[in-house]
């Protein structure tokens, strides 16, 4: 993320998903299983447009500290409230700093997203993970995405070339929530031009057809889904 003034649009949307208990849930396992093994030095992670924290807070309840980068001056305000290490930009970033890190819904409010993964890849260590994870298929772009200042959404083959471009090797990269896929195609139905979500719906949702979701994707997640994850290693020498 640049030096640009940078203000989220969609705080409504951002309050609603902090009800997904199983979908925040199913994120932070998807960073867990990233966390490399290191007994001998202290971790060194990064939550890329932490928001408000709410990933950097359910991490830190598993003994994982976090660094956080957010842009929002408002939400960069929370997160130094909570104690955490904050920056502004990927400027702030330093050569080969972290171990891991992590975007959750980030990369399609970028829109020099290129750039700013090659900005990323720099700070990492030897072997350390990046972890994208974004919304899926432009055919899903709808008034929500409008709302909360999405540039675009993904397929996996963008995501592969952002990782090879960057001699990045691919560990994993495959589509998620593939009932979500459905969900997305039926919130365009209703032609809702605010693209505004309730905490009522996304709690219903999470409850009751995320879970179904997670049983299907290792069926469909080489075909479809609501969103894509990537995890990349750098194996710079």
């Amino acid at each position: 993320m640049s030096k640009k003034t940078f203000v989220y649009t969609g705080h409504e949307n951002l309050e609603a998903m902090t009800e997904a208990i199983n979908y925040n849930s199913y994120l932070i396992k998807l960073i867990l299983q990233e966390l490399p093994d290191k007994k001998t030095k202290k971790i060194k992670v990064l939550d890329f447009g932490a928001g408000s924290g709410t990933y950097a807070d359910m991490l830190k309840e598993k003994g994982v500290e976090v660094d956080c980068l957010e842009p929002d001056k408002k939400l960069r305000t929370i997160l130094s409230q909570k104690g955490y290490k904050v920056l502004n930009n990927v400027n702030d970033l330093k050569p080969e700093s972290y171990d891991l890190i992590y975007a959750l819904n980030v990369f399609e409010h970028i829109e020099d997203d290129h750039g700013n993964f090659a900005a990323l890849t720099k700070t990492l260590t030897k072997n350390g993970i990046i972890l994208i994870y974004v919304p899926a298929f432009q055919s899903l772009f709808s008034s929500m995405d409008k709302l909360v200042g999405h540039h675009r959404r993904y397929r996996k083959t963008r995501l592969r070339h952002m990782a090879s471009n960057n001699n990045m090797t691919i560990l994993k990269l495959h589509y998620c929530d593939p009932v979500g896929f459905a969900a997305a195609l039926a919130f365009n139905a209703t032609r809702n031009s605010t693209g505004i979500i309730s905490a009522k719906s996304v709690k219903l949702y999470d409850t009751i057809v995320f879970p179904i979701s997670t049983l299907l994707e290792p069926i469909l997640k080489h075909i479809l889904g609501k969103n894509v994850v990537l995890v990349a290693k750098n194996d710079a020498k």
